[in-house]
C-alpha cells in the first residue's frame, strides 16, 4: 500500500518521498550450541508508515498555516478602499511575510498614466530622500523598473568594501553612495519584486529593508509571491480609481472660478477640497453693477460625475440671474429652483445667496457696508470679528427641488470694519464625524480662537478653520484634495 498522494495547493507542492517497503530480515541460522532464541526483535520495531504519516501531518498543518495566513493578509488588503491604505496594507502584509521591518514601494505604472509616488514603511521623509539620492541602476527596484539586467526581482546584499555579495545577490556592482545610505539608514540587504497587474502591466516595485545580512527562505519566497500576485491586481484597481478621482476632481475645479474678483472695500479667499467619489459642493464671487459683489455657495445631492456636471449647470445659471436681479436674493433662488424643479425634478440642492454693498462702494450711496443674504436649506454663514463671533439667524427653508414653490424672507446684516463673512458647505460639519449640533459648536469655537495676526487675511482664516475643526489625520486640513467622502468649501469675505 503506497502512501497517499496530496494535491498540490497553492503553488506549494506537498509531495512526500514515501519510505520503499521492507520485509523483515529472516532470523540467523543457530548453531547447536546456542539455545534457541527468543521471537526476532524485528516483530516489535516500529513500522516505517506512523513516520511518514507525522511527516505529512506536520507538512499539511503547515500549508493550512500559510493558506491562513494568506487569507487573513489579502482579506485586510480587500478592505483598504483608497490607494493610499492599500499600499499601506501592502507593504505591512509583504514586512510580515519576507520577516522586515521596513520597507517601500516605488509606485510607477509603465503607462505613464500616474499616479507616481513612493510609500515607506518605517522611512520618513528625509530616509525616502536619502534613498532617492541613490542612482536608479544601483538600487534594486531602480534595475525593476527601468528593465535592467537582473531586474527580475530578489535579494540584494550590501557587502563592506572589499567583500563579495551574498548568495541571491545582484550581478551589478554596488554603487559607493548606496552603501553609503545603507550605513546611514542601517539595512544591510534587501529583498524586491516587480509589482505587475495583468490589465495594467508593471505598475512598480517593493522593496523590504533587512537590519542584517539576510534572506527569506523558499517558503517565505513562495508566500510573499503569492501574494504580490494577488496584491498587483487590486493595486491596479485602486490606480484606476484614483485617476478617475483625479480627473473628476480636476473637471470639478475647472467648474468654478479660476481666481476670485478684486472688489474695492473687500478681500476674498476660498477652499474647495473634493472628495473621493467627486460631488457637487460650490462656490461662486461675481462682481455686480455699481461696485456690488455677488456671493454663493451651495451642494448638489449625489455624487459622481453626474452631481459634477448638475453643479457645473447650478452655478451657470446663478450667475445669470445674479445680474439680472442680484439686489434681491430671494428672487434669484426663486428663479434657480424653478430652473431645477422643470429641468432636474429629480435632484435637489441647497444654496446661500448674499448680495454685497462693500464701504463706499456707489451703490451704498455714501453709507456703511450692507450684506442681503436668503438661503435654501443651506448652513448659516457665520460673522467672525474682533467682538462678536456669531452664526447668522437665515430663515429655515428647504431646499431648492423640495417644494413646488420656494420662497423666503431675506436677511440684511451689517459687517464692522475688519469683520469677516463665513460662508461654507455641510460638508465642513459633516467631516467632524460629530453630531451637527456639536459641529456648529466646534466650527463657532474655531472661528473665536483665531488668532489676532490672521484675522486680517481670509486666507490665513479658512486655512485655521480646517485645521482645528477637522479631525487630526483628515487630509483636506493640509492638501488640496480630502480623504473622505464629503466635499468641503469655504468662501470668506473680510470687509475693512
Amino acid at each position: 500500500m503506497s502512501a497517499p498522494h496530496l494535491p498540490k495547493v497553492a503553488g506549494i507542492d506537498p509531495a512526500v518521498t514515501a519510505s520503499p517497503h521492507t520485509v523483515a530480515p529472516a532470523p540467523a541460522p543457530t548453531s547447536p550450541s546456542t539455545p534457541t532464541s527468543t521471537p526476532a526483535r524485528t516483530a516489535h520495531a516500529p513500522a516505517p508508515a506512523p513516520a511518514a504519516s507525522s511527516v505529512i501531518q506536520d507538512r499539511l498543518a503547515g500549508m493550512v498555516s500559510d493558506l491562513t495566513t494568506l487569507h487573513e493578509l489579502t482579506e485586510r488588503l480587500a478592505r483598504a478602499t483608497d490607494l493610499a491604505s492599500s499600499l499601506q496594507e501592502f507593504l505591512r502584509a509583504g514586512a510580515a511575510l519576507v520577516g522586515a521591518r521596513r520597507g517601500l514601494i516605488v509606485l510607477e505604472p509603465s503607462d505613464g498614466l500616474g499616479p507616481t509616488t513612493t510609500i515607506g514603511l518605517g522611512l520618513g521623509h528625509a530616509d525616502l530622500g536619502h534613498i532617492e539620492t541613490v542612482p536608479r541602476s544601483a538600487t534594486s527596484y531602480g534595475r525593476i523598473l527601468d528593465g535592467l539586467p537582473d531586474a527580475h526581482g530578489g535579494s540584494d546584499v550590501l557587502p563592506e568594501p572589499g567583500t563579495a555579495p551574498g548568495s541571491g545577490g545582484y550581478a551589478a556592482p554596488v554603487d559607493p553612495r548606496h552603501r553609503e545610505v545603507a550605513a546611514r539608514l542601517g539595512f544591510a540587504a534587501s529583498y524586491a519584486l516587480p509589482l505587475t497587474a495583468e490589465a495594467t502591466g508593471r505598475l512598480g516595485a517593493a522593496v523590504w529593508l533587512y537590519d542584517e545580512q539576510a534572506e527569506p527562505s523558499d517558503r517565505q519566497r513562495d508566500l510573499v509571491g503569492l501574494y504580490v500576485r494577488h496584491a498587483a491586481e487590486h493595486l491596479a484597481r485602486m490606480v484606476e480609481v484614483e485617476r478617475s478621482r483625479c480627473d473628476l476632481a480636476t473637471v470639478a475645479e475647472e467648474l468654478l472660478p479660476s481666481r476670485l474678483p478684486r472688489i474695492s472695500g473687500v478681500q476674498l479667499a476660498a477652499r474647495h477640497h473634493t472628495g473621493p467619489r467627486g460631488g457637487g459642493d460650490w462656490y461662486d464671487a461675481l462682481p455686480l453693477p455699481e461696485g456690488a459683489l455677488g456671493l454663493a455657495v451651495g451642494s448638489v445631492t449625489g455624487s459622481g460625475p453626474s452631481a459634477v456636471a448638475a453643479m457645473g449647470r447650478l452655478r451657470a445659471s446663478l450667475r445669470a440671474y445674479a445680474v439680472m436681479e442680484g439686489e434681491d436674493p430671494v428672487a434669484v433662488l426663486s428663479d434657480l429652483e424653478l430652473l431645477l424643479r422643470l429641468t432636474e425634478p429629480a435632484r435637489s440642492a441647497t444654496a446661500l445667496f448674499a448680495y454685497c454693498e462693500p464701504a463706499g462702494s456707489p451703490g451704498s450711496g455714501g453709507r456703511g457696508r450692507k450684506l442681503i443674504l436668503a438661503g435654501a436649506g443651506h448652513t448659516p454663514p457665520l460673522l467672525i470679528g474682533e467682538r462678536r463671533t456669531e452664526y447668522v439667524e437665515t430663515t429655515l427653508s428647504a431646499p431648492l427641488g423640495m417644494l413646488s414653490c420656494w420662497e423666503a424672507p431675506s436677511v440684511e446684516i451689517e459687517p464692522a470694519p475688519g469683520e469677516t463673512v463665513l460662508l461654507y458647505t455641510d460638508g465642513l460639519l459633516r467631516r467632524t464625524g460629530d453630531p451637527m449640533d456639536r459641529a456648529y459648536a466646534r466650527l463657532h469655537a474655531a472661528a473665536a480662537g483665531i488668532p489676532r495676526s490672521a484675522r486680517e487675511d481670509p486666507a490665513a482664516i479658512c486655512d485655521h478653520i480646517l485645521r482645528t475643526v477637522l479631525p487630526e489625520g483628515d487630509t483636506a486640513a493640509a492638501g488640496p484634495q480630502g480623504g473622505a467622502d464629503e466635499d468641503i468649501v469655504l468662501l470668506a469675505a473680510r470687509f475693512e
